[in-house]
């Protein structure tokens, strides 16, 4: 599919421009937490609390979250998280900017931020299958994860360089500012209603809950996707050690910021080759399953090597294989929904593929504490790879997913 025939869907582009926007701010805001917790405590099993917040958010309401996606006009939803999200980084930067910041402020800060995504998460998605065609799909999707790596790359770099000019409370107020833009956006697209926006008739939540689960338990490809992401995000999760890193490459905060912007830059630079696979491959199952391999491989050397560039280089391949494996999985669990059940079903993948990485910071912050950043993230990065063999080597769906027209009939 020819990535420029998205480029003439006006609606899309904007919206597109926004999410990137809002989420360059949300992104050099989540690596500025996890520096001002470890600079304030010096501890790296405290820094984890950060990925513990962001859990309990999203565990406990990502559900509610779907149903609300599927409920309510998801543009108006959408525009109210990213205005909750906006007063918690106000708050936030006014205790930081007037020096009575304690880590308790940023936790609060992060739960409540989460708290807002797991409603903004799931609008975010199912939103995107009523902007553009159906046959579009597959390349929105492949375009809209390279730009989140594009907002992943900019964000933990220019919150580096932020920090270093004013500290974090300036990286605060970039990202409200970040967030009021993505809401005057929202005002100005034309998006059409979905048949269940209209509130009559609808069952209770807890209904629509389990309408949910149902379905996503009916598909064994989209809850073999998700155990996949969570043991790349539990197991493997790097991001937390970051700040201990740099510590130990002594690179200070601007070195902080690019090692945390460096797997970003890598799956910048794959966008093309997964927008191929992505709209051209027919093993796509085989394809996902070789990029998990490989990224626990490379998670691996990651936590061997002793200075920074070398980082910075394992930190990009990361990057990489990550965008091929996430992209791969979030546009099979999009094509394999109905219009009607997205919202629901992206909740429940949310809670893996946000979620996973938000209990991956808390375990890896507090084994690292006993054992220290390399062990931890050397024995952690052996399970994906031992998941993805095991499923390379017999018949599953997700081995046979061919792609979005030959998926393997689901009963």
């Amino acid at each position: 599919m020819d990535w420029r025939l998205i480029l003439r869907h006006r609606n899309f582009v904007l919206f597109w421009s926004g999410v990137v926007l809002s989420q360059i701010g949300a992104r050099a805001t989540v690596a500025t937490s996890l520096y001002q917790i470890y600079e304030l405590t010096r501890s790296v099993a405290m820094t984890g609390l950060v990925g513990a917040a962001q859990a309990i958010a999203l565990i406990t309401l990502s559900p509610l979250g779907g149903v609300m996606a599927d409920r309510w006009d998801r543009r108006r939803l959408l525009q109210a998280s990213q205005a909750v999200a906006m007063l918690a980084a106000v708050g936030l930067a006014v205790v930081t900017l007037t020096g009575i910041v304690r880590p308790w402020h940023v936790l609060v800060c992060v739960l409540v931020t989460t708290a807002a995504a797991t409603f903004d998460q799931p609008c975010r998605q199912a939103l995107v299958t009523n902007i553009v065609p159906r046959n579009l799909l597959p390349t929105a999707v492949a375009m809209l994860n390279p730009s989140r790596e594009l907002a992943v790359l900019v964000g933990p770099a220019l919150g580096g360089v932020l920090i270093a000019v004013s500290g974090p409370g300036l990286v605060y107020l970039v990202e409200a500012i970040t967030y009021a833009v993505l809401i005057v956006v929202l005002a100005v697209i034309r998006v059409p209603p979905t048949a269940r926006a209209e509130g009559r008739g609808l069952p209770s939540v807890w209904s629509d809950m389990g309408e949910g689960f149902r379905y996503v338990l009916r598909r064994p490809l989209i809850w073999s996707l998700c155990g996949l992401d969570l043991a790349m995000t539990v197991f493997c999760a790097y991001r937390v050690l970051l700040p201990a890193f740099s510590d130990r490459f002594g690179i200070g905060p601007t070195g902080y910021g690019l090692l945390a912007a460096a797997p970003s830059l890598g799956a910048l630079l794959a966008t093309y080759v997964v927008i191929r696979l992505v709209t051209r491959s027919r093993r796509l199952g085989r394809v996902v399953l070789t990029a998990t391999m490989g990224y626990g491989v490379v998670a691996v050397l990651f936590a061997q090597v002793s200075v920074g560039w070398a980082a910075m280089l394992f930190a990009m391949l990361l990057g990489a294989l990550d965008a091929v494996a996430t992209t791969i999985r979030h546009a099979a669990v999009q094509l394999e929904t109905p219009d009607e059940l997205r919202g629901r079903v992206q909740s429940l993948y949310q809670i893996t593929s946000r979620g996973g990485p938000a209990v991956g910071d808390t375990a890896m912050g507090a084994v690292a504490g006993l054992v220290g950043p390399v062990t931890a993230l050397t024995a952690g990065a052996v399970v994906p790879v031992l998941a993805a063999v095991v499923m390379l080597l017999r018949p599953n769906e997700v081995r046979e997913y061919a792609g979005p027209d030959q998926a393997p009939a689901q009963k």
